[in-house]
């Protein structure tokens, strides 16, 4: 299990380094295709895209807005570190993933995070170990997205907050040129209302928002169209409009902050 940090990547439909009878969704599957990727889009000197520039800029303005003194902060698929790095001013920061080539880098480059290479959904954790548990995009990248919540919410001290990030199944449906997933990708996608199902028996949401207002079919052609945007654009309003059409979870991002449940 690791995040991702788009829908699409020269890697995807990529099937030529997978054994004819391996399984395509083994641990070790997984653990080649997000090396690979890590490698090929999160090198050390690589721009971060800006949609997750700005993921990275919603949680540390939660972690600001929480601010209660130092905290226990683990980032769960946390690939080559870049986010985990930027997570240390709040806390000590432990950083999880499943690409062990990957986190191997990410211990040389950030010794600041204490890493660990392994598959969050089957080592053995310590339970109540976090104030703070973030997450950009991995959920979707896991065989069942609910016991990665379940999970995580162990990892929690009572009152612990989740900052994560994931896909919307609603947009990323609506999306023109999405390639079918390369072997070792989960692809389990989650709407607004799946996620919401999935965290209330674990947790309070204290607040659901979406990022990157995108599609290109159905009602999101219209509301995504060049006209729109112009007519907006010059009535200077564009910004509101896209700020309105994340409120309505129209993005191609879910963003969710909440806190651990304490019979969970």
């Amino acid at each position: 299990m690791i995040k991702e940090e788009h829908v699409s990547g020269p890697l995807d439909a990529d099937s030529s380094a997978l054994d004819e009878k391996e399984d395509p969704l083994s641990a070790e599957a997984q653990r080649r295709f997000w090396n690979a990727w890590n490698a090929t889009h999160r090198g050390a000197d690589m721009r971060l895209p800006p949609p997750n520039a700005r993921q990275a800029a919603t949680i540390l303005s939660w972690l600001r807005q929480t601010d209660r003194g130092p905290r226990d902060i683990v980032e769960i698929g946390c690939g080559s570190g870049w986010f985990s790095t930027q997570l240390t001013p709040f806390g000590s920061v432990r950083g999880i993933d499943i690409a062990d080539e990957s986190i191997a880098a990410a211990r040389d480059r950030y010794p600041d995070v204490a890493f660990r290479a392994g598959d969050f959904m089957a080592m053995e954790l310590e339970r109540g170990s976090a104030d703070v548990a973030v997450s950009l995009e991995a959920l979707a990248h896991v065989a069942d997205p609910g016991d990665f919540l379940v999970r995580t919410a162990r990892l929690l001290r009572d009152d612990g907050l989740l900052m994560l990030a994931t896909q919307n199944r609603f947009v990323i449906e609506r999306m023109d040129g999405v390639p079918p997933p390369g072997p070792g990708r989960f692809r389990n996608w989650v709407n607004a209302r799946e996620l919401r199902a999935m965290l209330r028996p674990l947790f309070d949401i204290l607040q659901l928002t979406s990022l990157h207002p995108h599609g290109h079919r159905g009602v999101l052609r219209l509301l995504n169209s060049s006209k729109l945007r112009a007519i907006f654009s010059m009535a200077e309003l564009q910004s509101g409009w896209e700020a309105l059409k994340e409120r309505a979870l129209l993005g191609h991002t879910l963003m969710v902050l909440a806190r651990k449940r304490k019979a969970s």
